[in-house]
């Protein structure tokens, strides 16, 4: 965990601007475009008192976790894609910021009550979700995860949102060439998101019911059994599990 030493009210914003980018251009030097989403949430940790960050982007049906910082962070997006709620959902929907101060409020159990016992189980307190893309297109999140409840301050939000703005461009600019060798994070998200389609149409076969109820009873069923939605798909497009009638 980190904090920005451009907190001190006395710097200039420009300048403090100037220092970030130049940490987040230090972290993500060198590395091909795969490795960027992970280099980008490491970031956020080192320049952010927060413990963890994750980073999903927009799926037809479910967002789709690309990167995180560690494990936790990355039990936590699978978490939220798995329920189809928490903060990323939210953020989704509406395209403006979660910023959920404390997860023991009241207020955030009533919003996502499965999501915030699973986040405070782990240990996490706080959660501060961001849009990625521009204000007409939210194409994914930016996760922050603290083990420490409280808010952000207006400087900490603002180089949150620059590490968010980042992490756009970055997925929407860079030339994504390792998608062509088989080992780049498109070709594995895409067969992934294949996987829970699939699987969704096999359980519609099965049980006779349609899209919405199949991915319902898809994420339901994975997270009885403490898995992933997408390994909950495997195991059915492998015919290792078969969704029955209540």
């Amino acid at each position: 965990m980190g904090v920005w030493p451009g907190d001190d009210p006395g710097g200039e914003p420009d300048n403090d601007d100037e220092r970030v980018l130049a940490a987040i251009t230090a972290q993500v030097r060198g590395a091909g475009p795969a490795a960027v989403p992970g280099r980008l949430c490491a970031a956020a940790v080192d320049l952010l008192p927060v413990d963890g960050a994750s980073v999903s982007l927009r799926g037809d049906s479910m967002p789709l976790q690309l990167a995180a910082s560690g494990g936790r962070a990355a039990r936590l997006a699978q978490l939220q894609a798995t329920l189809g709620d928490g903060p990323c959902h939210h953020v989704l929907r509406t395209g403006t910021p979660v910023l959920a101060r404390d997860l023991e409020d009241g207020s955030c159990a009533d919003r996502w009550p499965v999501f915030t016992q699973q986040a405070l189980g782990s240990g996490v307190r706080a959660v501060y979700a961001l849009p990625l893309g521009s204000t007409a297109v939210c194409v994914g999140t930016l996760d922050l995860y603290s083990v420490s409840p409280g808010g952000l301050t207006a400087h900490q939000l603002h180089v949150a949102l620059l590490v968010a703005g980042v992490m756009t461009v970055a997925l929407t600019d860079l030339p994504y060439d390792a998608r062509d060798t088989g080992d780049g994070w498109l070709s594995g998200l895409a067969a992934g998101h294949d996987r829970v389609h699939q699987a969704v149409g096999m359980i519609m076969a099965q049980l006779g019911v349609g899209a919405d109820e199949a991915l319902a009873r898809l994420r339901g069923d994975a997270f009885a059994h403490d898995l992933t939605v997408l390994e909950a798909a495997l195991d059915v497009v492998a015919r290792r599990r078969r969704l029955d009638m209540p």
